[in-house]
């Protein structure tokens, strides 16, 4: 079956919101996609009849086990764009987002397959966001939050809890990107900001905000 953009969008905000709260209300759903309340009610019932969500009047809706099945499948078709976006057009990952919001739409299943496999079967995103497969399944990565780690630790950047554009150009900024290897030199009590080393650049201090933003795993002894 196909479904227009603004169902499969309200799908994906529906997912995105449930892996933190269940049921979504209707005003965090209002507040996801900037429109109004009412609106946000008749589409759960559009939903509800095409068996995409479980809806609960006055209470919120959650994805049935098909609408869970779609947005996986949007969210793999969003990320894989990403990757192709960043790995193979060079775009930086702070330019990736907007462009794959609209290709994500494009649910070619055959495209999606052959999409993949010329990527070699990414597991992330240049976010360090994991991929779902072609049958849905998507890994649990191990990460830390790099505010976490102990002075005179390494670590490899593995994700981004804050994927804001202002996040994206700050450490772009600083040359840090998925799989750089950041060495925290010292820890400072007093604001808890880090003083942060990276191959081929002097130390800097990154203050808390964006450090405990930034996940990270493989942690090596320095």
């Amino acid at each position: 079956m196909n479904y227009s953009i603004s169902e499969e969008n309200y799908i994906k905000a529906i997912y995105r919101l449930q892996s933190t709260r269940e049921p979504v209300s209707t005003n965090a759903l209002a507040v996801e996609l900037d429109t109004k309340p009412a609106s946000i009610t008749d589409m759960l019932k559009r939903l509800k009849v095409k068996k995409l969500v479980i809806y609960y009047p006055y209470q919120g809706c959650r994805l049935s086990a098909e609408g869970t099945r779609l947005a996986l499948g949007i969210v793999r078709r969003h990320r894989l764009w990403e990757y192709f976006l960043a790995e193979k057009l060079k775009f930086n990952w702070n330019e990736v987002h907007d462009i794959a919001e609209e290709l994500e739409h494009v649910s070619n299943g055959q495209l999606i397959e052959r999409l993949d496999a010329f990527l070699g079967f990414p597991r992330f995103d240049p976010h360090g966001d994991p991929i779902p497969d072609s049958s849905g399944k998507i890994a649990t990565p191990s990460q830390v939050k790099l505010t976490t780690l102990g002075a005179h630790t390494k670590a490899k950047v593995s994700g981004l809890a804050d994927q804001s554009q202002d996040m994206l150009n700050l450490l772009q900024q600083r040359n840090i990107t998925i799989g750089t290897i950041v060495e925290i030199n010292k820890k400072f009590g007093f604001d808890h900001s880090l003083e942060i080393k990276i191959p081929g650049n002097p130390p800097f201090i990154m203050s808390e905000q964006p450090a405990q933003n930034i996940l990270v795993h493989h942690e090596l002894e320095a």
